[in-house]
């Protein structure tokens, strides 16, 4: 909603209330975000202009222990004064809609008046209700002030299977870049691994991420103080941030984030087709860096990667600090080189397992892949990036081994090191060559 819409919003209220207006519709949200400022010591004139709203609004609630919300008078000279209580509750649950409304009042409430009058006292309602939507307007956020975190889903086909994917999306507030990845489920395992691949991916993290209320982030209010996640509030202390959940009902507060869910759904699935998880996310990974960051972006009119350069440096650094630590399980799906990924690295299941959905549970050294509650694979943890490890035993091939070779140790197989099984004889090329032409020339 623009200028224009708002004077509107403004004009259609009764006389002699437009003047007071902004200071008495200031949401609870667009407050916080004044107090913070204040706090950070930006100037009156500066939080007006970056919030929209006038400076003799900022002073009044920079004025305020705490955060007052309107109430609107009520009518006395109607009918409906003695149900102002029941309709200030209900209207809202029903879109304001005065037929429901009248139905209920005369079902419910022995009302006797007309269905006008029911209309005509709504509409000063309906007015306020827009207004208080014009201060969940999206505002800006300085360089590396502010990232938002959504979940969105995608019904998608692995080869001819359809699968549910789950894609974490993060997206900086200034320069509107987003990060994108799939994941099997939203639990709070892939949720915390899917945070530090953007850190990774941008290099840093903004001082302030701001999501809805998943349960992966808090358990609800007491007192309007939110009761975090303890391992989620402990992984935002390790990592530096300060996370902070929009008021219930209010998810529109991070319209940047669903922007770019919305985004995800309407440009990048549409006319593809995937092979298997690793496909998808490579796909998505090449969607992320040729289209998504160089689109010019149809609110700041400039591409996300042009705004990024002068996110990058207010960006919280990274510093090449290590994991934070989950014991939980984190949920993979088998690619069709039944291999898993975990931490840039990946390691081998058996085969049987492709398009399965496993879980890897990572114990000091050594890695767990579990299937149902079982335990089918395990590997000791690479030390490096972007490394393989797979067992031979996991391979179709395994399966044509003889009784010996199935009774024996399976000899686990390091792609990352050029080695060769101590039990093969290592000759030269030469010999076979020299033996083919031995045999040639023995034939009748």
């Amino acid at each position: 909603m623009g200028l224009v819409d708002d004077q509107r919003v403004v004009e259609s209220l009764p006389p002699g209330r437009q003047g007071a207006l902004e200071v008495e519709m200031i949401g609870q949200d667009r407050w916080e975000e004044i107090r913070k400022l204040a706090g950070e010591r930006v100037p009156i004139a500066e939080i007006a202009r970056r919030l929209d709203v006038d400076r003799k609004t900022v002073r009044r609630c920079l004025r305020q222990d705490r955060w007052q919300p309107y109430r609107r008078p009520e009518r006395a000279d109607t009918l409906l004064a003695k149900h102002a209580d029941f309709l200030g509750r209900r209207a809202p649950q029903v879109r304001y809609s005065a037929r429901i409304l009248y139905q209920e009042l005369c079902q419910h409430h022995g009302y006797s008046g007309s269905y006008e009058t029911v209309k005509l006292f709504l509409r000063p309602l309906r007015a306020e209700e827009a207004v208080a939507d014009i201060t969940q307007r999206r505002f800006e956020t300085p360089p590396g002030g502010q990232s938002q975190i959504d979940w969105g889903q995608a019904c998608v086909y692995l080869r001819s299977r359809p699968v549910e994917l789950h894609i974490f999306v993060l997206t900086l507030g200034f320069s509107r870049r987003g990060f994108y990845r799939v994941c099997p489920d939203e639990r709070l395992a892939q949720f915390l691994d899917a945070h530090e691949s953007a850190f990774e991916y941008f290099g840093g993290h903004t001082r302030e991420h701001l999501y809805d209320r998943p349960r992966t982030v808090c358990s609800g209010s007491v007192g309007g103080k939110v009761i975090w996640n303890a391992t989620f509030k402990a992984f935002a202390d390790y990592w530096g941030f300060e996370p902070r959940v929009c008021r219930p009902y209010r998810a529109q507060t991070k319209g940047k984030v669903e922007s770019g869910v919305k985004y995800f759904r309407r440009n990048f699935l549409p006319g593809r087709t995937f092979i298997d998880y690793e496909d998808f996310q490579a796909q998505l990974g090449q969607w992320m860096t040729t289209i998504a960051d160089m689109r010019v972006h149809g609110t700041t009119h400039e591409r996300p990667i042009d705004r990024f350069a002068g996110e990058r440096e207010a960006m919280v650094p990274i510093a090449g600090r290590p994991s934070f630590q989950l014991d939980a399980p984190r949920s993979r799906i088998v690619a069709e080189d039944y291999l898993v990924a975990l931490d840039t690295n990946r390691y081998s299941v058996p085969f049987q397992l492709i398009g399965r959905v496993v879980e890897i549970i990572r114990r000091d050294d050594e890695i767990r892949i579990l299937h149902r509650g079982e335990v089918v694979a395990t590997h000791r943890v690479l030390s490096g990036k972007h490394e393989v490890r797979i067992d031979p035993a996991h391979g179709p091939g395994a399966t044509a081994r003889n009784a010996r070779q199935r009774r024996s140790t399976p000899w686990p197989v390091d792609l990352a090191a050029s080695r060769v099984h101590p039990d093969v004889e290592v000759r030269d090329l030469a010999i076979y060559e020299t033996v083919a032409a031995t045999a040639t020339e023995v034939q009748p």
